[in-house]
């Protein structure tokens, strides 16, 4: 769904791309371990010290490709669509190769991957299916396929993607509203299975790090992951 219809603050809009060249210098101050690498280490159906090598899919600044190593992941290869993200994670150092384009034809080689990742990224397609399609062909059999989203919740209730500019100037990032059901669609049609799903609550522990999201969203789901499989 087009996000307009739940939007309540009207931000500037910004192409994805070019948002996040913009954000790229800030983005690690902005986004904390709770919205995203906590979700990774709840889940359960993965043993990540037993995959030999991770497709990174929208890598970013490399954050969680730095917790896929120490997690135990021997090798991990991400590719992003942004020249500024993929400088910071070239400066982190977690990647033992990286692309930049699309997350949906990354010209990774097929069945080379017993896990695939993307973090904090299906909000800006439009579409999900390429993303599911190309993760499918990346896996070999058996192989698990793990999306961290900001939940379409959070976004129904008007929080898009954001970022100040300056002190004061908010931008957005283009975003869509995709219900679990889409997702859902999108994995079946691919050919995946579903092994584990956890969602992410607003609780106490945010009060430290976003402390007005915490007064105002307490109890509200604000992230979610999905664990897909590819049938062995």
């Amino acid at each position: 769904m087009d996000f307009s219809p739940f939007d309540t603050r009207h931000y500037p809009t910004l192409p994805v791309a070019e948002g996040y060249d913009e954000w790229a210098a800030s983005y690690e101050t902005t986004v904390f371990d709770l919205l995203d690498i906590r979700l990774f280490e709840r889940l359960e159906s993965v043993d990540w010290a037993a995959c030999r090598c991770a497709a990174d899919l929208a890598c970013g600044t490399g954050r969680t490709g730095a917790w896929l190593k120490r997690a135990g992941v021997a090798r991990v290869d991400g590719i992003d669509l942004t020249p500024a993200m993929l400088e910071r994670a070239r400066a982190r150092g977690a990647h033992d190769r990286l692309a930049q384009g699309d997350l949906a034809a990354t010209g990774f080689e097929s069945g080379a991957y017993d896990l695939a990742t993307a973090c904090l990224v299906d909000e800006h397609l439009a579409d999900l299916r390429p993303l599911y399609r190309e993760a499918f062909r990346l896996l070999a059999p058996g192989g698990r396929f793990v999306l961290v989203g900001y939940h379409p919740h959070f976004l129904m209730l008007g929080i898009a993607t954001h970022f100040d500019r300056a002190p004061g100037e908010p931008v957005a990032i283009e975003s869509h509203v995709h219900l679990t059901s889409d997702h859902v669609a999108a994995a079946h049609a691919a050919g995946f299975r579903l092994q584990e799903m956890a969602e992410n609550l607003v609780d106490d522990d945010w009060a430290a790090v976003k402390p007005k999201w915490h007064a105002r969203y307490r109890h509200h789901p604000a992230s979610f992951a999905l664990v897909w499989q590819v049938p062995a």
